[in-house]
C-alpha cells in the first residue's frame, strides 16, 4: 500500500512538472488616484507597426485583470484611459503580475513568467543606462550655459562611450539569452539600424531557441533575412524594370556593363544629393573603362526626380516608378537611402553601400 501511494505521488509530481499553463492571467495593480471603472486597454502592434486593441478591462480599487490564451510569447502594451504612456509586457501563458504608478508607467514592474522575468532584467539595466544619459544631458546643459568648453568636450566623449556601452549591453544580452523574446526584438532593431554585418545578424538569429524563432518577431526576422540573402554579396542581383524619364521601360539586364552600380536615391534625400558629385566624378573617370550606372529614384513626383537629374548632372541611365519605397526597393531590401549595389559583368553583387573614397577605390580596383 505504501509503495502504491509513493508511486501515485511521484506520477502526480511528474504530471504537474510536464503540464504547461493552458492560458494566461495578467493581474495588474495601479497606484495613484484613479477612478473605479477606468478603462485599461491591452494592445499590440500590427504589420504596419500601429497599435491595435486586443482586450479591455476595468479598474476596480486599483486593480485590473486580463485572462485568455496565448499561442506564443508576444510583446503587448497596457494603456490606461486618459493617462500618458504605456506599460510593455510579454503576453504568454501563465500568471503575470504588473505593478505600476499612474505618473510613472515607464518604471512599471512585471514578473511571474519566464519572458517577463527576463524582460524585467533587461529593463533594469536599460533604465540605468538611460538615467546616466539623462544626467549627462543635464551636465551638458549646465556646461553649455557656463561656456565650459573643457567639460563639454569631456561629456561628449563620455556620451559616445555610453552609446557604445548600451549597444554592447544589448548584443551581450541577446547572445546570453537566446530563450528571451527581447533578444529577438534586439536582433530586429540591429537589422533596422544596420548596426552589424548581415552574417553576424544571421549568427545571432541562429542562436535563438526554436520557440523564439516561431514567435511573430522571430518570423519577421527570418523573412527579412531571406530577403537580405537575395541581395547579399555573391548572389546574382534580381532583375527589375521601370520607366525612364522619357517614359520608356528599361531593365537592369539591359544596361549591365563590365561593372554596374545600382544606385537607389531620391531628389528629397540630402545625403544622396551630397554624394552625387562623387558619383559623377567616378562615372566620368571610369565609364569608358566599362562602368555603367542605373539610378533608381524613390521620389514621389516625377518633376522633382527629373529636375534633380539635370541639376546634379547625372548623365547615366535612370528609372523610377515614382512611388517612394516601391517594389524595386522592397526587392533589394532597401529601407534607407542612399543605397548602392556594385555588380560584375554577370550581374553578381560584389560590393554594397560604398560611398566617397571607398566607392572610387573599389571601382578603380575592379577596372584596373
Amino acid at each position: 500500500m505504501k509503495k502504491y501511494v509513493l508511486t501515485a505521488l511521484l506520477l502526480g509530481i511528474l504530471m504537474a512538472c510536464n503540464t504547461s499553463p493552458e492560458g494566461f492571467k495578467l493581474e495588474g495593480t495601479l497606484s495613484g488616484e484613479m477612478e473605479n471603472g477606468t478603462q485599461i486597454f491591452l494592445k499590440k502592434t500590427d504589420e504596419d507597426n500601429q497599435l491595435i486593441e486586443v482586450d479591455t478591462a476595468l479598474l476596480e480599487n486599483g486593480k485590473f485583470t486580463f485572462t485568455g490564451t496565448s499561442e506564443m510569447p508576444e510583446l503587448h502594451y497596457l494603456l490606461i484611459n486618459r493617462v500618458r504612456g504605456n506599460i510593455p509586457v510579454v503576453l504568454e501563458n501563465g500568471s503575470i503580475e504588473v505593478n505600476a504608478q499612474k505618473d510613472s508607467l515607464a518604471f512599471a514592474e512585471m514578473k511571474g513568467t519566464l519572458q517577463n522575468d527576463l524582460f524585467a532584467n533587461f529593463l533594469e539595466e536599460s533604465r540605468s543606462l538611460a538615467q546616466r544619459a539623462r544626467s549627462m544631458s543635464d551636465e551638458m546643459r549646465n556646461a553649455t550655459a557656463h561656456q565650459d568648453t573643457a567639460s563639454m568636450a569631456s561629456l561628449r566623449d563620455e556620451y559616445f562611450e555610453l552609446q557604445e556601452e548600451a549597444k554592447t549591453f544589448e548584443l551581450k544580452f541577446a547572445k546570453e539569452h537566446p530563450e528571451a523574446l527581447i533578444s529577438a526584438l534586439i536582433i530586429e532593431k540591429v537589422m533596422a539600424t544596420k548596426a552589424l554585418p548581415e552574417n553576424e545578424i544571421l549568427e545571432l538569429y541562429e542562436t535563438l531557441t526554436p520557440t523564439i524563432k516561431e514567435t511573430v518577431v522571430g518570423q519577421r526576422i527570418k523573412n527579412k533575412l531571406d530577403k537580405l540573402a537575395s541581395t547579399s554579396i555573391g548572389v546574382k542581383a534580381p532583375n527589375f524594370s521601370a520607366p525612364t524619364p522619357a517614359g520608356d521601360e528599361l531593365a537592369l539586364n539591359d544596361v549591365l556593363g563590365k561593372i554596374t552600380i545600382v544606385d537607389f536615391w531620391a531628389a528629397w534625400c540630402k545625403p544622396c544629393r551630397a554624394e552625387n558629385p562623387n558619383v559623377v566624378q567616378v562615372y566620368n573617370k571610369y565609364h569608358d573603362k566599362g562602368l555603367n550606372i542605373i539610378g533608381v529614384s524613390l521620389d514621389r513626383r516625377a518633376e522633382d526626380w527629373t529636375k534633380a537629374i539635370e541639376d546634379d548632372g547625372l548623365v547615366w541611365n535612370h528609372v523610377s516608378n515614382v512611388q517612394y519605397f516601391d517594389e524595386i526597393a522592397e526587392l533589394y531590401n532597401v529601407r534607407a537611402i542612399p543605397a548602392t549595389f556594385i555588380l560584375d559583368e554577370n550581374g553578381v553583387i560584389i560590393a554594397k553601400d560604398l560611398r566617397g573614397p571607398a566607392l572610387e577605390n573599389k571601382i578603380a580596383q575592379l577596372l584596373q
